[in-house]
Order: C-alpha cells, then structure tokens, then sequence
C-alpha cells in the first residue's frame, strides 16, 4: 500500500476548489478573497512538500516500531482497510484535540484557522509544522500490527477526506446525516472565532467523537471565521511562526526553569506567572465585522492568478513519485517555494523588497529546475515548459516594475514599509 496518496489527490482537489470559486463567482456571494485565497495556496504549496518530507522521515521510525509488534494485520483486507480508518479518525481527534488545547499543539496548527475565509483555498491552507506532529500521533496503529505504508497512506487519504467540509456552499443536510458525519456545517464551527463555538467540533470525518466527548456544537448562529487574534499579514513565515514566537519568548523570558520546561504542554494561552499580560489587538466581536485587507501592487493580480496557475506543476516535482528531481534538489525546490510564497505576500503589501525578491527567485527557480531536469534527461517537453514559463514570467516582471514605479498602488490598508 505505499502509494503516494497526495499526488494522486492533486487533481481532485483542485477540481473541486476551482469548481466551488466557479459558482462563488456566478453567484457573488463573496465566499472568497483574492488576497487570502493566493495567500493560502502559497502555503499550500509548501505543505505539500512538508507532507511528503515528514512522511519519508516518519516511515524510518514506523518500521522500526512495527517490528516489536506480536503480530500482522493484513492491510489489504476490507474489514482491516475499515478498521484501520477508524482507528486513524479516533487518533485524529485527539491530535486535532491536543492542536487546540495545547500550547505546542496550538503553535502548530493554528495557521490553518489564521484566515478569516472559510472555502477550499482556506482547506489548503495548512500549518507546515504540523504534519510532524499529526504523523506521531498515529504510532499505535503500527504497535498493533497495521503495516507502516498502509497507516501513512491511510493518513494521507483521511487527509484528503477532510477538505470536503470546508464550505459555506452546503447548507446543512438532513439530521439523519448530520448525527454522524462530520458535514460543512459542523466544520463551520470548528472554523468560527464566535465565543459559542470556541474549541468545537474536532472530528476529521465522524462528528460522534465530539459528542462522546463533550466537544459538540451545532450550527445555530452565523459563523465568523478565523482567530481572535489576527495575524494581519500575508507573510507565510510570520503565519506560521508567530505563535512559536511567542512561546520561545516566554521561555527565555520566565526566570522559573519549571515552567520553562512546562510552557510548551500547558494549556493554550498559559503565559508564566513572572510574566506581564500580552497586550493584542484582538477581534471585536460587536459591530460590523472588518476583516484584513492590504494595499497590493498595482495590476498584479493578473501575475500573481498566473503564478498560482504555474506553481502547480513545479510542485508536483517535488511531490510526486514519479519526478526526476533528486532528494536534495526537492528540498532546493520547497526553498524557491518559501521565497515565492514570501514574495507574493510582499507584493500584497506593498512591501519595496517583494517585487525584487520574487525576481530573484525567478531567476534562481527557473535556472535551477531547468539545468536539473537537462541533467536527468527530462522528456523535451517539461524543459521546453520551465523555459516558457521563465520567459514569460520575466517579461511580465519586468511590465510590472515599470507600472509600479509610475503608479500608486491599489488602496487596501497596508503600509509600504
């Protein structure tokens, strides 16, 4: 059963979240962001290559694991295929449990709940901490016999399961369905800041979790989506390490060594008592509610809407099985990755560094993965691809460095700094 589950979802979940921008977009009903959507698949790209590193890193320590085990579970059985989906659901909850309640856990996944969106572009977005964290917490299943490959697979395909819930488009269905599955509208309030649904509804695809354990909500007011205390910024390194930190501050800070040691595992929000209050602006949820935009580049959405189209592709060398690309050079690859995810979140800011930073990774991206795949004797086709899109990308640069220069960039909110 080791097969690269991811790569072979791609498709489907790009299909399903374009199709879901299509009718948001006949309809108008505002159910997307252009700013938060490209900076979630920004991040999305980069999850994708944490997903297939950590699971490499992790099968090691799943083998190794698996041989003390007494006996073996025939993987390909559908009763044992069955059982060991449920075992990864219930061992789901309590890690998705642990990554709200939990200092360390909290650090780790609340980039996924750092957008004030809830649609398919938000489902991609995915902390690139916590998949490490995820894969450890399924370890039993290896002790008692599931083989290593099938639990990671089986990882990967509960993964996938779960973008479905993430939608306003699917009213709620009827109860009988709604007693059990975890549906859209019980995800909805997993993904609402409102102080009702605070820490509800941790289920990955049985909702009964919850309500053997006291962590149901139903739907019953309108859904405001995000944290209660906004990162502000499409910066992916600043989304996905601001809460880590604010942790390692507080551990140099406390004079005690105790709670040194214990910040990490103490509930979410746990500060040292030798510590000062943290003062953050927090959302206010009187009133109309006004959610983050920034002054962005002028007439850059056409690039960044191409960039996201391309990125697609390059990712899949990481990802997939099948690409040419070696160990060392995957991991080169996910570094342009950061740096184009950083760079998107810069021109959305108006930032002076973000246009020159994406140049930069442009040149370095392009010229890399085409040298690689000359080297590994690529069909003619994937190199005669990587130098259109450099071609085309450069030109359309260097348009928009003369644009920038000779107009004001689009009002937002952000400042220029």
């Amino acid at each position: 059963m080791s097969i690269n589950v991811y790569a072979i979802a791609t498709p489907f979940v790009i299909a399903l979240a374009l199709g879901e921008f299509i009718y948001c977009v006949a309809k108008r009903n505002g159910y997307y962001s252009f700013q938060d959507s490209i900076a979630s698949v920004g991040t999305a790209v980069l999850n994708q290559c944490v997903n297939v590193a950590v699971a490499l890193m992790v099968l090691p320590l799943f083998t190794l694991l698996g041989e003390l085990s007494l006996w073996r579970i025939d993987s390909t059985s559908p009763w044992a295929l069955l059982g060991l989906f449920l075992g990864v659901d219930f061992l789901f909850y309590w890690f998705h449990r642990f990554g709200h309640r939990t200092n360390i856990g909290w650090a780790a996944h609340s980039p996924h709940h750092s957008t004030e969106e809830l649609n398919y572009a938000v489902a991609l977005r995915a902390s690139v901490t916590q998949r490490l964290f995820s894969f450890l917490f399924y370890w039993p299943l290896v002790v008692i016999g599931f083989s290593p490959e099938a639990v990671l697979a089986m990882v990967a395909f509960h993964l996938v399961l779960q973008f479905i819930p993430h939608t306003r488009v699917i009213p709620k269905l009827p109860r009988w369905i709604e007693s059990w599955l975890n549906t859209p509208s019980h995800h909805r309030v997993h993904h609402a800041r409102n102080d009702v649904y605070i820490d509800k509804n941790y289920a990955g695809f049985l909702i009964i979790w919850d309500k053997m354990f006291g962590t149901y909500r139903e739907e019953t007011e309108e859904c405001s989506y995000g944290v209660t205390t906004p990162p502000n910024t499409w910066d992916p390194t600043v989304i996905n390490f601001q809460f880590w930190a604010k942790l390692c501050s507080d551990a140099v800070k406390t004079r005690s060594w105790w709670d040194k040691l214990r910040l990490w595992v103490m509930p979410t929000g746990w500060r040292p008592a030798d510590l000062p209050a943290r003062v953050e602006t927090k959302w206010n949820q009187t009133g109309v509610e006004v959610k983050f935009q920034s002054t962005e580049l002028p007439n850059i959405r056409g690039y960044l809407v191409f960039q996201m189209i391309a990125s697609m592709p390059f990712m899949l060398l990481v990802s997939h099985h099948a690409s040419p690309l070696a160990g060392w050079q995957k991991l080169m690859l996910s570094v342009f990755f950061w740096g184009m995810a950083t760079a998107w979140g810069g021109m959305m800011e108006s930032k002076r560094w973000g246009l020159p930073l994406e140049m930069a990774r442009v040149f370095a991206m392009g010229g890399a993965v085409t040298l690689w795949l000359v080297q590994a004797n690529a069909p003619m086709s994937w190199r005669a691809l990587t130098v259109g899109w450099l071609a085309v990308t450069l030109v359309w640069l260097s348009i928009s460095r003369v644009s920038s220069r000779s107009a004001s960039p689009v009002p937002g909110g952000a400042s220029t700094s």
